[in-house]
Protein backbone atom coordinates (compact mmCIF):
# COMPACT_ATOMS: atom_id res chain seq x y z
CA UNK A 1 0.00 0.00 0.00
CA UNK A 2 2.65 2.63 0.68
CA UNK A 3 4.15 1.70 -2.69
CA UNK A 4 0.50 2.87 -4.18
CA UNK A 5 -0.25 6.27 -2.09
CA UNK A 6 3.40 6.99 -3.50
CA UNK A 7 2.98 6.00 -6.61
CA UNK A 8 1.87 9.32 -8.74
CA UNK A 9 -1.19 8.80 -10.59
CA UNK A 10 -1.57 9.47 -14.56
CA UNK A 11 -3.76 11.22 -15.55
CA UNK A 12 -7.07 13.05 -15.03
CA UNK A 13 -7.38 14.15 -11.43
CA UNK A 14 -10.78 12.52 -9.29
CA UNK A 15 -13.09 15.05 -8.08
CA UNK A 16 -12.27 14.72 -4.48
CA UNK A 17 -8.82 15.41 -5.81
CA UNK A 18 -9.92 18.69 -7.22
CA UNK A 19 -11.84 19.26 -3.93
CA UNK A 20 -8.98 19.00 -2.23
CA UNK A 21 -6.83 21.03 -4.60
CA UNK A 22 -9.22 23.55 -4.11
CA UNK A 23 -9.39 23.78 -0.67
CA UNK A 24 -5.53 23.97 -0.31
CA UNK A 25 -5.51 26.88 -2.94
CA UNK A 26 -8.29 28.62 -0.78
CA UNK A 27 -6.04 27.97 2.29
CA UNK A 28 -3.32 29.28 0.98
CA UNK A 29 -4.92 32.54 -0.64
CA UNK A 30 -6.14 33.12 3.28
CA UNK A 31 -2.59 32.20 4.63
CA UNK A 32 -1.52 35.19 1.74
CA UNK A 33 -4.01 37.82 3.07
CA UNK A 34 -4.00 37.45 6.75
CA UNK A 35 -0.19 37.83 6.50
CA UNK A 36 -0.31 40.67 3.99
CA UNK A 37 -2.46 42.76 6.54
CA UNK A 38 -0.33 41.68 9.18
CA UNK A 39 2.65 42.81 7.48
CA UNK A 40 0.30 46.29 6.74
CA UNK A 41 -0.29 46.41 10.67
CA UNK A 42 3.26 45.99 11.76
CA UNK A 43 4.45 48.60 8.77
CA UNK A 44 1.87 50.96 10.29
CA UNK A 45 2.69 50.35 13.93
CA UNK A 46 6.37 51.24 13.46
CA UNK A 47 5.88 54.16 10.76
CA UNK A 48 3.62 55.94 13.61
CA UNK A 49 6.34 55.07 16.39
CA UNK A 50 8.66 56.36 14.11
CA UNK A 51 6.90 59.76 13.84
CA UNK A 52 5.60 60.29 16.53
CA UNK A 53 6.73 62.72 19.71
CA UNK A 54 6.79 63.33 22.84
CA UNK A 55 3.67 63.78 25.10
CA UNK A 56 3.56 66.93 27.53
CA UNK A 57 1.13 68.21 29.53
CA UNK A 58 0.25 71.91 29.55
CA UNK A 59 -2.01 73.48 32.04
CA UNK A 60 -4.52 75.68 30.70
CA UNK A 61 -6.00 77.33 33.56
CA UNK A 62 -3.58 80.75 34.29
CA UNK A 63 -3.80 79.92 37.92
CA UNK A 64 -1.98 76.37 37.69
CA UNK A 65 0.52 77.26 35.10
CA UNK A 66 1.35 80.77 35.94
CA UNK A 67 1.14 81.88 32.35
CA UNK A 68 -0.70 85.49 31.93
CA UNK A 69 -1.69 84.98 35.64
CA UNK A 70 -1.97 88.47 36.40
CA UNK A 71 -4.44 89.20 33.34
CA UNK A 72 -6.40 86.23 34.65
CA UNK A 73 -7.02 87.52 38.12
CA UNK A 74 -8.10 90.82 36.67
CA UNK A 75 -10.32 89.34 34.80
CA UNK A 76 -11.74 87.08 37.51
CA UNK A 77 -12.05 90.38 39.95
CA UNK A 78 -13.57 92.57 37.25
CA UNK A 79 -16.33 90.17 36.64
CA UNK A 80 -16.95 89.65 40.22
CA UNK A 81 -17.22 93.64 40.58
CA UNK A 82 -19.52 93.72 37.95
CA UNK A 83 -21.47 90.92 39.42
CA UNK A 84 -21.99 93.04 42.83
CA UNK A 85 -22.77 96.37 41.06
CA UNK A 86 -25.24 94.44 39.05
CA UNK A 87 -26.75 92.86 42.26
CA UNK A 88 -26.77 96.32 43.71
CA UNK A 89 -28.41 98.25 41.08
CA UNK A 90 -31.22 95.61 40.86
CA UNK A 91 -32.14 96.16 44.44
CA UNK A 92 -31.62 99.44 44.29
CA UNK A 93 -34.26 99.33 41.37
CA UNK A 94 -36.45 97.11 43.10
CA UNK A 95 -36.97 98.84 46.17
CA UNK A 96 -37.30 102.61 44.32
CA UNK A 97 -40.20 100.52 42.26
CA UNK A 98 -41.52 99.39 45.82
CA UNK A 99 -41.92 103.30 47.21
CA UNK A 100 -43.58 104.37 44.23
CA UNK A 101 -45.73 101.64 44.32
CA UNK A 102 -46.61 102.65 47.68
CA UNK A 103 -46.22 106.27 47.17
CA UNK A 104 -49.23 105.63 44.14
CA UNK A 105 -51.63 104.12 46.04
CA UNK A 106 -54.99 105.47 45.95
CA UNK A 107 -54.78 106.42 49.68
CA UNK A 108 -50.91 108.21 49.22
CA UNK A 109 -52.69 109.92 46.08
CA UNK A 110 -55.48 110.96 48.03
CA UNK A 111 -53.37 112.31 51.58
CA UNK A 112 -51.24 114.20 48.57
CA UNK A 113 -54.08 116.25 47.44
CA UNK A 114 -55.49 117.01 50.86
CA UNK A 115 -52.56 118.05 51.73
CA UNK A 116 -52.11 120.49 48.81
CA UNK A 117 -55.52 121.73 49.43
CA UNK A 118 -55.22 122.48 53.57
CA UNK A 119 -51.72 123.97 52.41
CA UNK A 120 -53.30 126.27 49.42
CA UNK A 121 -56.10 127.21 52.39
CA UNK A 122 -53.51 128.15 54.62
CA UNK A 123 -51.88 130.48 52.16
CA UNK A 124 -55.27 131.98 51.13
CA UNK A 125 -55.27 132.69 54.82
CA UNK A 126 -52.38 134.34 55.15
CA UNK A 127 -52.30 136.36 51.94
CA UNK A 128 -55.78 137.71 52.80
CA UNK A 129 -54.50 138.74 56.50
CA UNK A 130 -51.52 140.49 54.92
CA UNK A 131 -53.25 141.77 51.48
CA UNK A 132 -56.92 141.48 52.21
CA UNK A 133 -60.02 144.43 53.17
CA UNK A 134 -58.48 144.23 56.37
CA UNK A 135 -54.63 143.51 56.46
CA UNK A 136 -52.70 143.43 59.15
CA UNK A 137 -49.30 144.22 59.93
CA UNK A 138 -48.11 141.18 61.62
CA UNK A 139 -49.38 137.86 62.70
CA UNK A 140 -48.51 134.09 63.99
CA UNK A 141 -49.40 131.00 62.81
CA UNK A 142 -48.57 127.44 63.97
CA UNK A 143 -48.53 124.68 61.97
CA UNK A 144 -47.70 121.36 62.93
CA UNK A 145 -44.64 121.93 65.45
CA UNK A 146 -43.60 124.82 63.36
CA UNK A 147 -44.35 128.80 63.78
CA UNK A 148 -44.46 131.19 60.68
CA UNK A 149 -44.34 134.60 62.09
CA UNK A 150 -45.00 137.44 59.35
CA UNK A 151 -44.55 141.19 59.72
CA UNK A 152 -45.42 144.28 57.44
CA UNK A 153 -42.54 146.78 57.60
CA UNK A 154 -43.74 149.98 59.27
CA UNK A 155 -43.11 151.80 55.49
CA UNK A 156 -45.38 149.14 53.56
CA UNK A 157 -42.70 148.29 51.28
CA UNK A 158 -41.60 144.96 52.85
CA UNK A 159 -42.78 141.71 54.50
CA UNK A 160 -40.79 139.72 56.08
CA UNK A 161 -41.86 135.94 57.15
CA UNK A 162 -39.54 133.97 60.05
CA UNK A 163 -40.10 130.58 60.39
CA UNK A 164 -38.82 128.40 63.03
CA UNK A 165 -39.23 124.64 63.29
CA UNK A 166 -39.73 122.34 66.20
CA UNK A 167 -36.21 121.57 66.62
CA UNK A 168 -35.64 125.84 67.07
CA UNK A 169 -33.84 126.21 63.27
CA UNK A 170 -34.90 129.69 62.35
CA UNK A 171 -35.51 130.72 58.77
CA UNK A 172 -36.08 134.36 58.04
CA UNK A 173 -37.55 135.64 54.33
CA UNK A 174 -37.96 139.43 53.46
CA UNK A 175 -39.99 139.95 50.07
CA UNK A 176 -40.49 143.57 48.62
CA UNK A 177 -44.20 144.37 48.23
CA UNK A 178 -43.84 146.96 46.08
CA UNK A 179 -42.55 145.24 42.70
CA UNK A 180 -45.20 142.18 42.57
CA UNK A 181 -47.69 143.12 39.97
CA UNK A 182 -49.59 140.40 37.98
Amino acid sequence: MTKEKIKKKRGRPSKAELKRRKEEAEKDKIIWFVMAVGVALIIGIFTQNISADEMVHKFKSPSFSGVGTSSHYLTIENQEYNRKEANKAELKAYKEQLKRDAENTTLARFIRNLESRIYAQLSRQLVDALFGETPSTSGVLELMGNTIEYSVSEDGTMITLKITDAEGNTTEITVPIGSFTF
